[in-house]
């Protein structure tokens, strides 16, 4: 266990490493910082006394060294959009960020899960065909499409829901939350339905196909053979199998449900990170946008590591040891 873990940990610095590259080219080729915060006005004397200040003088491996460095300690320089740290503004957003994401993360699974079992064990009826029906939309239908179709139905006909916002929130030492909140919970509702009905509708599907294929298996119908209840075989011996690759998926895509949350939030106005990186974007502020990809890679990193973590806890092959020289 140590072993494999020291091994991901090393995985993850190289990819972290790598991303710190990709985020700090940024600087170098996507608009100039000195103009940026100078304007156009300004004279040489003073471009390069501002270049002197921020080490853009530098060679290229001293001035990477740095950002690393620097990244390492949560420090991505200013905004250039904003003039304030870039540390800040991240910290301001990422709550709202992470509480959408989980409560789609939630959905997700609390649906999928229970639906895909649900059309493997009935399959060829008629619900088990409408469920795999809405899920085939689920995953064809783009996100932006249903964002705007929610809005639709239950803010602009029923107005029954808000269409945007993230509504009044409590502050506990620093981390806002809408968790607490009766209008928190009203502002979530739909953008959390919205970005958890891809991945609803990935894990229903493979749930479904995954459990037809244990199902075939020697040891469920040995398992049958030796006389036990269904809800025995079905939840104890194949569900668990079942939920080795649905944990793989699942984890990629709560870090892509984070990383790419950025549609919905423009959508909904939801005020996270994806909606500072879209602002970042528009106005060429390298900073947000490097903190960004480096924030990103750390959350998938971080998912992908507890992932791996899981296959130990579920499956039992993967926790017997190997012998000394085998295969």
């Amino acid at each position: 266990m140590l072993a494999f873990i020291l091994r991901r940990l090393a995985q993850a610095f190289v990819v972290m490493l790598s991303v710190a590259f990709i985020a700090f080219m940024l600087f170098q080729y996507v608009g100039d910082p000195v103009a940026s915060m100078l304007g156009q006005d300004a004279t040489p004397e003073q471009r390069l006394a501002l270049r002197a200040d921020l080490g853009l003088d530098q060679p290229f491996p001293v001035q990477f060294a740095r950002f690393v460095g620097n990244a390492l300690q949560g420090d991505f320089g200013l905004s250039l959009r904003q003039g304030r740290k870039v540390s800040a503004l991240i910290a301001e957003r990422l709550p709202a960020t992470l509480e959408l994401s989980v409560a789609a993360a939630v959905i997700a699974l609390a649906v999928g899960i229970p639906l895909g079992v649900f059309a493997a064990l009935k399959r060829g009826t008629f619900a088990s065909q409408v469920a795999m029906t809405v899920s085939l939309l689920g995953v064809s239908l783009p996100t932006f499409l249903i964002g705007i179709l929610l809005i639709l139905l239950f803010a602009v006909t029923l107005k029954w829901l808000p269409s945007f916002g993230r509504g009044d929130t409590v502050s506990l030492g620093g981390w806002t939350t809408g968790f607490l909140t009766v209008d928190g919970w009203k502002h979530l509702i739909l953008p959390a339905i919205t970005l958890s009905v891809f991945q609803l509708a990935l894990i229903l599907r493979l749930v479904r196909a995954e459990m037809l294929e244990v199902l075939r298996t020697d040891y469920i119908k040995f398992a049958r053979a030796r006389g036990l209840p269904n809800a025995s075989v079905y939840f104890g011996h194949a569900l668990k199998n079942t939920l080795v690759p649905v944990i793989t998926i699942t984890g990629l895509q709560l870090g892509a449900l984070i990383a790419f949350a950025i549609i919905t939030e423009t959508v909904f106005q939801w005020p996270g990170m994806g909606l500072l990186f879209i602002q970042a974007v528009q106005f060429a502020d390298v900073p947000v946008m490097a903190a960004y990809l480096c924030l990103v890679a750390l959350i998938f990193v971080i998912v992908n590591l507890v992932v791996d973590l899981l296959y130990f806890a579920v499956d039992p092959r993967l926790r017997i040891e190997r012998p000394a020289g085998g295969h």
